[in-house]
């Protein structure tokens, strides 16, 4: 009897545990259920960022540095002894190095002041420098051509032109090739007329908007006075009455 006993308590032990399992609330979770579900909920929201990084809109590309367009001057405001612009019926040469003879061209500048090249198709030309159209089209067919080396060779020059109205002999406009006084265009022009008066000559010089009236001193250039003598602009008008 003594012998039974303990394995009678060990019995009860046994019967009163899984009476307690039984009375547990159904929806209690387990130490190995808790611990899962733990787990599955670090997992996911270590993985809620990358989903998101993932979904996320991406960053719109910045968009390319707006083009300078170049600075075009009034050849008849500028000296051309110091430096050429560009104009009207000029003929340039353009030399795209390693993209010859696609990109190398003998053009002339239009009316409108612009010239036609491939790829970058119409580009201002008048009242610039052969220098200031070189980078120009630099800028320009970069989009198009890795480092592109680009010459501008002016071949011909046809817009400076001085006009001579008035009581000349051969009234026109004259090409100027390089620089020319006041007297060297009167002389171009066959001199005066016998009814020419001669303290009455003006140069008409266009600034901007303005017109400038110079007026010039025949008689004592004629006497040998050169300091009353000065270089036509590109555009002026010689009047002599």
């Amino acid at each position: 009897m003594t012998s039974r006993l303990p394995v009678l308590v060990l019995s009860a032990v046994c019967v009163a545990s899984l009476a307690h399992a039984q009375e547990a609330p159904p929806g209690t979770p387990s130490a190995a259920e808790v611990t899962a579900t733990t787990a599955a909920a670090a997992t996911a929201a270590a993985a809620t960022p990358a989903v998101e990084a993932a979904t996320a809109p991406a960053a719109p590309a910045p968009s390319p540095a707006p083009r300078i367009a170049p600075v075009v001057r009034s050849a008849n405001a500028v000296d051309m002894s110091k430096e050429y612009l560009i104009g009207p019926e000029d003929v340039l040469d353009i030399t795209v190095w390693k993209n010859c003879p696609d990109l190398c061209r003998t053009v002339p500048v239009r009316p409108d002041g612009k010239m036609s090249l491939p790829l970058v198709n119409d580009v201002q030309a008048a009242g610039l420098t052969p220098m200031d159209l070189r980078q120009h089209l630099t800028e320009q067919l970069a989009e198009y051509l890795p480092s592109p080396e680009v010459s501008v060779i002016v071949r011909e020059v046809h817009n400076f032109k001085v006009a001579v109205v008035g009581s000349v002999k051969m009234p026109g406009d004259y090409e100027i090739k390089s620089q020319a006084t006041v007297l060297e265009l009167l002389a171009r022009a066959q001199g005066l007329t016998e009814f020419a008066n001669r303290d009455r000559i003006v140069i008409l010089r266009q600034k901007g908007s303005a017109t400038t009236r110079i007026p010039f001193n025949y008689r004592k250039v004629a006497e040998g006075d050169d300091q009353d003598d000065f270089y036509v602009r590109a555009g002026d008008i010689i009047v002599v009455q």
